[in-house]
């Protein structure tokens, strides 16, 4: 094969999968991939258990970030 040919498809392979990531990057920084509804929906279909477990699991994530920033200090 021509070494021209090839340059120009692996040029043009590099620059189309660059502007992917750019695209996938845009999305996740503008929120695109996050789906309110969905969430939403799920908090009126779970149980009261659900609730407070999921409740207790947000507390010790605060918990533990808070004891990180107090080693950090």
């Amino acid at each position: 094969m021509n070494t021209s040919i090839l340059i120009v498809m692996l040029v043009t392979s590099i620059i189309i999968g660059f502007l992917g990531l750019l695209a996938f990057l845009w999305g996740l920084k503008t929120g695109q991939f996050d789906d309110e509804k969905k969430m939403m929906e799920g908090v009126l279909f779970d149980g009261v258990d659900d609730l407070n477990e999921a409740a207790k699991k947000e507390q010790k994530q605060k918990n533990i970030k808070r004891s990180k920033n107090e080693q950090n200090l």
